[in-house]
Order: structure tokens, then C-alpha cells, then sequence
């Protein structure tokens, strides 16, 4: 009879794979299933979603604990700590930037006088005044530095420009002075600086050179206007030593190679004067102005 029932199912099926009413099959002892096997997937099944829901939530919450991340957390909050302290160090050495940039201005603006046929003396004392507070102001500059120590170069860059000023206009007021170059260790002494602490950067020295050479074609063009037809041999002189000097360097190809590069062309300037006084025979006159100067 059960044989005769399944053929007869089957037979179904086959005419209708899809059949309207559920499939019901009749237990025997072949195909019985124990209740517990029934039981034991149902609380297996269970089991499994509950702790998938569990893990879900925890790691949803946040709760949810990994030793790399909190590494990796606290990695950035140290990272967040030291930029912020950077960046505070590096606001305070621009304050101190822009006070010496502003004393560099008064400076230059005293300096300008020696074009119009002021008294050098005269001149060189109203500018030598604010010597003293440069001075002062790299002092707490090196102070801001010491705070962190080995860190020299990475802020170099917020000071390098004003401190590249300040050397050209020493530099022109000890070539109005005595005629000749003045000296690294010497810019260091008038600014209060010390090679194993706080020290002068060659490069910054190199460049404010550069820069002082640029003022001197137009110094010779206007000493030459009030009469001083002796002061081009002098500067051709010293800018020809100085030019030589440079030449025993190798230069990058970088700004301070291209500052170098523009000192030829100071040099051809006074050349050029030099050559329209000699040619007019105008530099024996002169004698008693460029004694007069000195």
C-alpha cells in the first residue's frame, strides 16, 4: 500500500513539478527522523545567531576591544600633541621674525641716506643704534630654539630670510667703515651668536653678501654724481676680490648659485663707470674726494 501510494506521488510530481498543495511525507521507518536531531539543529541555529547578534552589536557599539587599533590610536594622539607643540614653537620664532624684520626696515631706511651724499660717519651711526636690539632679539630666538634641542634646521626656514637681510645691511656699513668684507665670525659677534649653540648659517651669510653687492652700483653711480670719481676703482677692487672668492666654491644649482650668478652683473655695472671716468680722465680728480671719504 505504501508503494503503491509513493508511485503514485511520483507520478504526480512528474506531471505538476510545482504543485498547490505542500508536499507531505509520510514517516516511516526508513525515513523517520529522531525528534532530537530536530531539536539539536533547531538550538545550534540558535546558538549561531544569537552570537553573530552579539559580536554585531559589540563591535557596533564600539565596545568591542582590538590591541592594534588602540595602538594606532594612540600613535595619532601623540602625533596630534607634537604638531601642536610645533606649531607653537613655530608661531612664537615668527614674532620674533617679524620684530627683526621691522628693525632691518629702520636700518635700511638710515642706510639710504649714504646715497644722497650724507656724512658716512653720520649715516653709519643712526644705523649702528639698532645693532643693539637685533642683538637682543636673536638672543630670545635662540632661547625658542633651545626649547628643542637638535630641531635647528627645521625651523631655520622662519628666520633665514630676515637673517639674510641683516647681513647684507652689516655688510654695507662694515664695507662704508673700513673698505673690506666683514667676516663670518665677525657678523656672529655683533649679533650675539655662538657657532656650538645658536650659529650663523653659511648659506645665510653667502646670500646677505650677495645681497650687500647689489647696493654698491648704485652707491658708485652716486658718489661718482657728487664728485667722488675715485670711489668706482674702489668698489671695482673689492668686488673683484669678492667675486674671485665666490669662484672658489662649488655652488648648487639653487637660489644661492643664482644670487652668485647676479654679482657679475654688479661687477659689469661698475666696470662701466670705472671705464667712462678713466676714458674722461676724471679719476686724478678724485684723490682728495675718496681721501675725504675714508
Amino acid at each position: 500500500m505504501i508503494s503503491a501510494f509513493r508511485n503514485t506521488l511520483f507520478s504526480h510530481y512528474l506531471l505538476n513539478p510545482k504543485p498547490f498543495f505542500p508536499l507531505i511525507l509520510i514517516s516511516t521507518q526508513n525515513f523517520s527522523i529522531p525528534n532530537s536531531t530536530f531539536v539539536s539543529s533547531t538550538s545550534s541555529l540558535c546558538k549561531a545567531r544569537s552570537h553573530s547578534t552579539f559580536l554585531s552589536t559589540l563591535m557596533a557599539g564600539g565596545d568591542f576591544l582590538n590591541p592594534s587599533s588602540d595602538k594606532l590610536e594612540k600613535q595619532f594622539e601623540d602625533f596630534r600633541h607634537h604638531l601642536e607643540e610645533s606649531g607653537n614653537i613655530r608661531e612664537r620664532i615668527r614674532a620674533v621674525a617679524t620684530e627683526i624684520d621691522s628693525v632691518t626696515r629702520l636700518i635700511y631706511a638710515s642706510l639710504l641716506l649714504v646715497h644722497q651724499s650724507r656724512p658716512v660717519a653720520e649715516v653709519i651711526e643712526k644705523a649702528k643704534s639698532q645693532i643693539g636690539v637685533l642683538k637682543e632679539l636673536y638672543s630670545r630666538l635662540a632661547e625658542i630654539v633651545h626649547e628643542c634641542p637638535g630641531q635647528y634646521y627645521r625651523y631655520h626656514g622662519d628666520w633665514k630670510s630676515e637673517t639674510q637681510t641683516v647681513v647684507s645691511l652689516l655688510a654695507f656699513m662694515h664695507w662704508l667703515e673700513t673698505g673690506t668684507l666683514v667676516l663670518h665670525s665677525e657678523v656672529e659677534e655683533k649679533l650675539g651668536l655662538t657657532p656650538t649653540e645658536f650659529g650663523l648659517d653659511v648659506d645665510d651669510y653667502l646670500i646677505g653678501i650677495c645681497f650687500m653687492s647689489n647696493e654698491l652700483p648704485r652707491y658708485v653711480v652716486n658718489q661718482v654724481t657728487a664728485g667722488d670719481y675715485d670711489c668706482p676703482r674702489k668698489v671695482l677692487k673689492f668686488l673683484t676680490d669678492l667675486h674671485a672668492a665666490f669662484r672658489m666654491l662649488n655652488l648648487r644649482n639653487d637660489f644661492l648659485r643664482k644670487k652668485f650668478d647676479g654679482m657679475k652683473y654688479d661687477l659689469r655695472k661698475v666696470e662701466e663707470v670705472f671705464y667712462d671716468v678713466k676714458i674722461r680722465g676724471l679719476a686724478a680728480n678724485g684723490d682728495s674726494a675718496g681721501e675725504k671719504q675714508a
